[in-house]
């Protein structure tokens, strides 16, 4: 990989291994290349310290991935995914620019294979997608509509025909999913994203 990134003037390479101040490197700047032939705990506690002490974003070059690996690269900072047979001086660096503006790239059949796996998830999960992204399902909008207009739980669970305990529910699941406080919060995050 130094032999391929090396004669590119825009880039600077640093052995992140061999730099064990512990200090990490807060320029926002710093791309990892990470290369592996398959996943294994110890490479993806590699990442995950890469990730948490480095903020760097990541590259992994690898010769196999399972299927199963896909959302743990990401959740630990992969942003870009090579076949280690596909690696070129050219393509080592596209990829490392990619990374380095914050893209992603992975070869075409994991994507696809990604992009069922959050589907599934976003179908198995409470409140769908807007769990997944963060955002407000459309009940969760019309609760907190509610309120904000002043309705206790009681009221509102009459007015959208569910229980009471499904209204708590899905105020306590929206509320420790988004970390906020209260139901105040609730509302005032809502304002704020437009939902309401």
């Amino acid at each position: 990989m130094t032999h391929h990134l090396g004669p590119h003037p825009a880039v600077e390479l640093v052995d992140l291994a061999a730099d064990d101040s512990g200090r990490g490197h807060e320029d926002g700047g710093v791309v990892a290349v990470f290369v592996a032939d398959t996943l294994d705990d110890t490479t993806l506690m590699r990442l995950r310290r890469l990730m948490r002490r480095d903020g760097a974003r990541t590259v992994l070059v690898v010769q196999r991935l399972r299927e199963s690996d896909l959302l743990e690269i990401i959740a630990c900072g992969v942003s870009v995914v090579l076949w280690r047979h596909e690696v070129s001086a050219a393509r080592l660096f596209e990829a490392v620019a990619a990374a380095s503006r914050g893209d992603g790239d992975m070869p075409a059949e994991l994507l696809g294979r990604l992009m069922t796996q959050i589907g599934s998830l976003a179908r198995s999960i409470p409140g769908g997608t807007a769990a997944l992204t963060g955002g407000l399902s459309p009940r969760e909008v019309e609760v907190v509509r509610l309120v904000a207009d002043g309705f206790d739980t009681k009221e509102i669970a009459e007015k959208l025909n569910y229980s009471e305990r499904t209204i708590k529910n899905n105020l306590h699941a929206l509320t420790t999913r988004l970390h906020l406080r209260n139901r105040a919060h609730a509302v005032a995050h809502a304002v704020r994203e437009g939902y309401i």
